[in-house]
């Protein structure tokens, strides 16, 4: 689906937990998660923690929508 909507001219960013996956399937954007049980946090943080987390990969997608790419590209730290 992240092809389509590429195609259609839609940036898109996948956040993933399986960054080989998402290279398979053909994403251009790809932004690594945290773990596959809790892609977006870590239950066994304190809830600053868990929202510095989440804010950081939002932040790393926006910026990764706002990248010109022409292959598939990981956004790492």
């Amino acid at each position: 689906m992240v092809k389509e909507i590429e195609r259609a001219g839609i940036p898109v960013v996948h956040v993933c937990t399986i960054v080989p996956i998402s290279l398979t399937v053909g994403a251009n954007r790809i932004v690594p998660a945290v773990a596959i049980p809790h892609p977006l946090g870590d239950p066994n943080r304190t809830r600053e923690e868990e929202l510095d987390i989440r804010r950081r990969l939002v932040e790393k997608a926006l910026k990764a929508l706002q990248t010109e790419v022409s292959d598939q590209t990981v956004f790492a730290d």
